[in-house]
């Protein structure tokens, strides 16, 4: 998709742009693309294409705050003294839920119509510690039509720390809006659960 960028007749690729023209800004605001959206459809998701994340540093201070937030006190994950002297590592882990939580959203897409139907398969492989770098690869495993509107894809998260040490998979299964439903009339499953 390509839209005028304002500044001549210059085109560009955009993403958002069909998807979100709020009402209550000016126009001239409301007609630039959005920033980190997706407007992608389920015709559009290539089964087999790999993506990989930007890297990011499991800091102690966001440890922190993802279990005060969540309320997870274990001592592997909050208590140094326990971790050194009792625990199985000799040092504080990184809570596997945040692992997830940052491991996932390093490769999500904020398109506006997918939606989350559930995850499969999650592992916490090995430990992540307190300043440990993650990153993420996200590959499109599948992909079938599920609904009347909507089609259900499948792609496996990898994350991996340090110079490639898988740490977590899991698989995200979404659902996603048809461009033309129509063309799958005849897909769809018989029993929508």
């Amino acid at each position: 998709m390509t839209t005028k960028t304002g500044a001549g007749d210059v085109s560009a690729p955009t993403v958002g742009v069909s998807s979100t023209h709020p009402k209550d800004m000016p126009k001239a605001h409301s007609d630039l693309p959005v920033w980190n959206a997706e407007n992608w459809f389920y015709e559009d998701w290539p089964v087999g294409q790999k993506i990989r994340s930007l890297r990011r540093t499991m800091a102690e201070g966001d440890s922190h705050l993802f279990n005060l937030l969540v309320t997870d006190i274990h001592p592997y994950v909050q208590d140094q003294m326990f971790a050194a002297s009792e625990g199985v590592f000799g040092r504080r882990l990184v809570a596997g839920a945040f692992v997830f939580s940052a491991g996932l959203g390093l490769v999500a897409t904020n398109c506006v119509n997918a939606f989350s139907y559930g995850y499969d398969r999650l592992r916490f492989i090995k430990p992540v510690f307190i300043g440990d770098t993650i990153y993420s690869i996200r590959t499109n495993l599948e992909k079938r039509p599920k609904y009347k509107e909507m089609g259900l894809i499948r792609a496996s998260y990898e994350v991996f720390k340090g110079e490639g040490e898988l740490v977590l998979y899991c698989e995200h299964l979404q659902t996603v809006k048809y461009r033309d439903a129509a063309s799958f009339a005849g897909e769809i499953e018989k029993h929508q659960a």
